[in-house]
């Protein structure tokens, strides 16, 4: 006796725009944006390219940026950590969920962080910036800081871009060291280059003094 085939299930109309996305990110990860086409992208997803146009009439640079967007929407959360015990614990959590990102979604991390260089348009490279102006919000945030001066804000968004490159190094040498370990290394950093900069700013050197305490 003949199996039945298996029953085909219709996607919702997000699950589908979470198929469309997911094959895009993993293309632009991977190739020039130029040089993917919206048939690669509807043969990546097992679609036609007409369904593709259906939920994306604007073609591949509609569709180019909403894949940036959705993987910047969730990086933008990994930062977003109750203020609740040690500053370095809470870091450390929310660095957790940002090298979590990065080790599920190495290719859509990739075609994040290239996507301001790669395309050059001023709405992806908003997306990009957008993601680091988040973190070093809520970083600021956890510091207790009401008004960072420019050698703090400095340090945090120069520390935001030092994550940024050992994530993608990290990638590039076959994920290694482990996470746990590439997590506490820049915990560490961090509370390192706070210190550098407390040696010239009296603002981040009253913070450093209650991280000891606190610590």
């Amino acid at each position: 006796m003949t199996p039945a085939a298996p029953a085909y299930r219709r996607l919702s109309v997000e699950e589908r725009r979470s198929q469309l996305l997911d094959a895009s990110l993993t293309l632009f990860a991977h190739r020039a944006p130029e040089e993917v086409s919206l048939d690669d992208v509807a043969e990546a997803a097992g679609v036609s390219r007409p369904l593709v146009y259906r939920y994306f009439p604007g073609g591949k640079q509609q569709l180019y940026e909403a894949a940036l967007r959705s993987a910047a929407d969730e990086l933008q959360q990994c930062f977003d950590e109750p203020r609740d015990g040690p500053l370095v614990g809470r870091l450390a959590r929310a660095l957790d969920r940002y090298l979590g990102f990065v080790d599920q979604h190495d290719a859509g991390f990739s075609a994040l962080l290239q996507g301001g260089s790669v395309v050059e348009t001023s709405r992806t490279t908003a997306i990009v910036d957008g993601v680091r102006r988040a973190a070093a919000v809520h970083i600021l945030s956890h510091l207790g800081v009401a008004d960072p001066g420019p050698r703090l804000r400095m340090t945090v968004r120069m520390w935001i871009t030092a994550v940024e490159a050992a994530s993608l190094i990290w990638l590039d040498e076959d994920k290694e060291p482990p996470l746990d370990e590439l997590r506490d290394w820049l915990v560490e950093q961090f509370v390192a280059v706070l210190s550098v900069t407390a040696t010239r700013d009296p603002q981040t050197a009253a913070l450093v003094q209650g991280l000891a305490v606190d610590g």
